[in-house]
Order: structure tokens, then C-alpha cells, then sequence
């Protein structure tokens, strides 16, 4: 009965690891993006218009944090469900 709780559990840090990679790569694409913003910003004059990210980027980024957390729900599910066996 121990052998298939093991195995579960190895399948949900399977699970768990990807996500909290694509959460983690995603947060320092944000950051890079948002300084490189910044950046951009600072060499402009005053009385020009704001500058901010384009609508694909935070898409991307949105979609990043989904997907991360999805990763991470799942696996703690089938975490869950490897202790009622």
C-alpha cells in the first residue's frame, strides 16, 4: 500500500516542479521587462505620454502565472489524493 502512495507523490512533484519553474522564469521576465520600461521612461522628456507594456506581453505573462498555478493546484491534488490511499 506504500509503493503506490510513492509513487503518486513522485508524480505530483513531477508536476509541481515545472510549475513553479514557469512561475519563477515568468516573474524575472516580468521584472527584466518592467526595468527595461523604466529605462525607456527615464529618456524621455516630461511632456511625452507614458510608456507601457504592449498588450501581447502581458498576455504572455498572464497566461505564464495561469498556467504555473495550475501546474502547482495539480500537483498538490494528486498529493492530496496519495494520502487517502
Amino acid at each position: 500500500m506504500v509503493l503506490p502512495a510513492i509513487l503518486i507523490n513522485a508524480f505530483a512533484l513531477l508536476l509541481a516542479c515545472p510549475g513553479a519553474c514557469l512561475l519563477f522564469i515568468t516573474r524575472l521576465r516580468e521584472q527584466r521587462a518592467m526595468a527595461n520600461l523604466a529605462a525607456q521612461s527615464e529618456e524621455r522628456a516630461i511632456d511625452q505620454p507614458m510608456l507601457f507594456l504592449d498588450v501581447r506581453t502581458e498576455r504572455v505573462h498572464r497566461l505564464s502565472y495561469r498556467l504555473g498555478f495550475a501546474g502547482l493546484g495539480l500537483a498538490l491534488l494528486v498529493s492530496w489524493f496519495s494520502t487517502r490511499l
